[in-house]
C-alpha cells in the first residue's frame, strides 16, 4: 500500500484569558497508520485509523491516542483469528473503554467524536466508523460512497456501544481509498475535488498538491485530515504531511556570526586539521629546495618561528574574541534600550486608548460601549505581543507591561459581565449504570432528561424526587406545547406527553435525506434545522395535535449550528455570530464582539416572553446571556462547568439549568 496522511491547518493551542485557564485547542484530530512489523502481525495485515474530537476538554487531549492504542493492541494480539474477527474484538474492547469512561461521568465526547477504523489484508477491506467521517472509494474515474450503510447505525446505550457494524469488501490494485473528516469532506465536495482526483490517471502526492493548491485560499479556513490509501502489491512507508501557512525562519545568531568565527579560526576541528595540513605542505616545499644536511636545522628554526607566531595569534584571537563579546554586549544593550524606548511609546498609546475607552463608558451609550469593548480588546492584543517579545527585558519594564495588561483585563471582565461561580448549586446527579443523559428540558417545575442514544425519559422534580417515563423511542429534541410536552424521535416521530399519556404523529419528510438536526416550536408550529443543507423546514400547526405538510422556510440557505424561535428565528451561525431572520429572510447579523472571544458556541435558546438570548460554550466553560440587540448582559463561568452538554430555562428566565456530564446544576439570576 501507499499511504498519504494530509493534515490541514491543525488548530493551535490558545490560552483563555481567564483566571485558572488552561492551554487547550477546541478541536483535535489525528491519524494512526500501522503496517505489519513482523511475521505475526503480517497475518492481520494493515490497520488505519482516523479520529477527530470537537469541543475538547483539557482532560481529553489524549483521548484519540487512547482509542487508537486500545484498538491496535487488541487487533495484533491474536494470530489465530481472521482480520475481520480480530477487528470485531478490538472494537468490543474500545466500546468497553467508552462505557467505563461514561461511568466515570465523562460523556463530553458523545456527539463530538468521529472515528474511522479500516483493516486491509490481501486487498480485503474491513471497516467501521462513528460520527461525521466520510470514506470514499475512487476506482476507474468513479467516486463511490462506501460507508452509506454505516450512516444509519445507532449507538446502543446499555452497555454503551459506540462502534457497531463492520462492512467488508474486496478491492483491486490501483483502487484509492480516501478517509475525510467533516470539514475536509465539505471542502472537497464544494470544490469538486473528489471528481478531479478520480480522473487522475495515477494518484500521486505531487498531483494531489497541485489540485488542492488551486483552492489554497479557501483551504486556509479548513481543519482536518485526508488519509489516502493507494492499493499496491508492494508495501511502502506512509507519508505524513501537515499543510499550514508558511512560517518565516527564526533568526539565528549562530548563522549571523558563523563567517566571523571562521575568520577568527573558531571553527570545527575539521578546519583546524586543514590548517595543520597546510603547514605540512610548506615543509615539503622546503625539503625540495634545500640539501638534506641543512634540512634539520632549517626545519627546527622554521617550526620555532611558527610556534611563536601561532602563540601570538592565539593571544590575538582571544583578545579579538573578548572584544567581540564586549561589542556584542553593548550592541545588545543598545538594541534593547532602543526597543524599550519604542515599546514605551506603544505603552503610552495603549494607556491613552484605555483612557479613551473609559471615557466612552461614562456616557453609557450602547454604541460607545461596544466601541470601548473593541478598543480594549485591540489594545490587550498589543500588550500581549509586547509581553511575549520582552520576556528577557528588565524586571521593572516587564512589571510595567504586566500591570497594564492586568488593568485592561479587569476593565474587560467588568465590561463583559464575567462572573466566576465557585460552587454552582447541584440539583441532581445521574448514575451511569442507569442512565446517561445528553439533553435536558424544563417545564412545569420538572426537569426532563433524555438521550438520542437511549430509550426512556428521566424526570427530576424541584424537591429532588426523580423517576423514569418508559418509552421505546430514543428522544432527540423536546419543546413545550403549553398543556403538553412535545418530544421528537428520529427519523420523523413526534410524541406528545399529556397527563402521563403518549400520543404519536409521523411527520412527512420534506425532501430525501432531510436531517432533523435541531428543533424549536412557536405557537405550536414546528421549525426543524437541517445543518448540512442549511435549510429550515416549518410544519404549520393544524390543531388537534396534528401538523400540515412541510414548507421550506429559508429563502436562502445558511451555514449554522443551532436555532431557536420566538416569532423571529435566531440561528447560531458557524462563525459564532447570531443571524436574526424574519419570513425566511436575514434581517440582521449580531456579531457579539464579547470578551473572551467566542470559540465554539454549541446551543442558543430563548422564548417569546424573554428579552435575552442564552448560549453555552463548553470549551470556555461559560453561559453567555446577551440582549436581542446583541448587547452583552452577563457571562457565568465556573471551573465546575467542565463538561457542558445542554441548557434549559424556566419560563420567566430567572432559573438556568445546566447539564454538565452526569450532573444538573441550577443558577438563579
Amino acid at each position: 500500500m501507499q499511504v498519504f496522511e494530509f493534515y490541514f491547518n491543525p488548530r493551535t493551542k490558545t490560552k483563555l484569558r481567564l483566571p485558572s485557564s488552561h492551554w487547550t485547542p477546541d478541536l483535535i484530530f489525528d491519524s494512526f497508520c500501522h503496517e505489519p512489523e513482523n511475521i505475526y502481525d503480517n497475518r492481520m495485515g494493515s490497520l488505519y485509523m482516523v479520529g477527530l474530537l470537537k469541543n475538547i476538554l483539557p482532560k481529553n487531549l489524549q483521548f484519540l491516542e487512547r482509542i487508537a492504542r486500545i484498538i491496535k493492541e487488541r487487533f495484533y494480539r491474536s494470530v489465530t483469528l481472521s482480520p475481520e474477527k480480530s477487528l470485531r474484538e478490538s472494537l468490543k474492547e474500545a466500546n468497553e473503554f467508552f462505557e467505563a469512561t461514561a461511568k466515570r461521568g465523562d460523556v463530553s465526547w458523545l456527539g463530538n467524536l468521529s472515528f474511522a477504523v479500516l483493516s486491509l489484508k490481501n486487498f480485503k477491506l474491513n471497516f467501521t466508523k462513528v460520527g461525521n467521517i466520510k470514506i470514499y472509494l475512487l476506482r476507474g474515474g468513479k467516486v463511490i460512497d462506501i460507508d452509506k450503510k454505516l450512516n444509519l447505525q445507532d449507538i446502543e446505550p446499555y452497555p454503551l456501544r459506540i462502534f457497531g457494524n463492520i462492512i467488508s469488501g474486496k478491492l483491486a490494485e490501483d483502487d484509492l481509498l480516501l478517509v475525510l473528516t467533516e470539514e475536509v469532506f465539505n471542502f472537497f465536495q464544494q470544490e469538486n475535488l473528489l471528481e478531479t482526483i478520480a480522473q487522475l490517471p495515477h494518484f500521486s502526492e505531487k498531483e494531489f498538491k497541485e489540485i488542492i493548491n488551486k483552492a489554497a485560499e479557501k483551504l486556509a479556513l479548513v481543519s482536518g485530515i485526508c488519509l489516502a490509501v493507494l492499493l499496491k502489491k508492494e508495501v511502502l512507508a506512509s507519508k505524513k504531511e501537515t499543510i499550514l501557512p508558511r512560517l518565516n525562519k527564526e533568526f539565528s545568531l549562530k548563522e549571523v556570526f558563523e563567517p566571523l568565527f571562521k575568520l577568527l579560526g573558531l571553527t570545527s576541528k575539521k578546519t583546524k586539521k586543514e590548517k595543520g595540513g597546510g603547514r605540512k605542505k610548506a615543509v615539503k616545499k622546503v625539503q625540495k629546495l634545500y640539501p638534506v644536511a641543512a634540512l634539520k636545522s632549517l626545519k627546527e628554526s622554521f617550526e620555532k618561528k611558527l610556534r611563536f607566531f601561532s602563540e601570538k595569534k592565539k593571544v590575538s584571537l582571544v583578545l579579538i574574541f573578548i572584544l567581540v563579546l564586549i561589542f556584542g554586549y553593548f550592541f545588545s544593550r543598545s538594541q534593547e534600550n532602543q526597543k524599550i524606548n519604542s515599546y514605551q511609546k506603544d505603552l503610552g498609546e495603549i494607556q491613552e486608548n484605555i483612557n479613551l475607552a473609559q471615557s466612552y463608558l461614562i456616557l453609557e451609550n450602547p454604541q460607545l460601549k461596544k466601541r470601548a469593548n473593541q478598543l480594549l480588546q485591540e489594545n490587550l492584543e498589543r500588550v500581549s505581543l509586547i509581553l511575549k517579545e520582552t520576556r528577557d527585558f528588565p524586571k521593572n519594564f516587564n512589571s510595567q507591561v504586566s500591570s497594564l495588561n492586568e488593568k485592561i483585563l479587569t476593565e474587560l471582565y467588568k465590561l463583559n459581565g464575567v462572573e466566576e461561580i465557585q460552587e454552582p448549586k447541584l440539583v441532581f446527579q445521574f448514575e451511569a449504570e442507569k442512565f446517561i443523559p445528553q439533553k435536558i428540558f424544563f417545564s412545569g417545575g420538572i426537569i426532563y432528561s433524555y438521550s438520542p442514544y437511549a430509550k426512556n425519559i428521566l424526570f427530576v422534580k424541584e424537591n429532588g424526587e426523580s423517576g423514569v417515563i418508559e418509552t421505546d423511542n430514543k428522544i432527540s429534541q423536546a419543546a413545550d406545547l403549553g398543556e403538553s410536552i412535545l418530544f421528537f424521535s428520529k427519523p420523523n416521530q413526534l410524541i406528545t406527553l399529556k397527563e402521563g399519556n403518549f400520543s404519536f404523529f409521523s411527520l412527512k419528510e420534506p425532501y430525501p435525506e432531510f436531517s432533523f438536526d435541531d428543533f424549536s416550536c412557536y405557537k405550536e408550529s414546528l421549525y426543524f434545522f437541517d445543518k448540512k443543507a442549511g435549510q429550515i423546514i416549518k410544519y404549520p400547526y393544524n390543531g388537534n395535535l396534528s401538523w400540515n405538510d412541510p414548507e421550506l422556510w429559508l429563502k436562502k440557505s445558511t451555514v449554522g449550528k443551532a436555532l431557536t424561535v420566538d416569532g423571529l428565528v435566531w440561528i447560531l451561525e458557524k462563525d459564532n455570530s447570531i443571524g436574526k431572520y424574519k419570513d425566511g429572510v436575514l434581517q440582521e447579523k449580531l456579531d457579539l464582539g464579547i470578551f473572551p472571544q467566542p470559540k465554539d458556541f454549541s446551543k442558543i435558546t430563548t422564548s417569546p416572553s424573554l428579552s435575552s438570548l442564552f448560549l453555552i460554550e463548553p470549551v470556555q466553560k461559560r453561559v453567555v446571556i446577551v440582549s436581542k440587540t446583541g448587547q452583552i448582559i452577563r457571562q457565568l463561568r465556573s471551573e465546575r462547568f467542565d463538561n457542558l452538554l445542554d441548557l434549559a430555562l424556566s419560563s420567566d428566565g430567572k432559573e438556568i439549568f445546566l447539564l454538565n456530564g452526569m450532573k444538573i446544576f441550577k443558577i438563579e439570576l
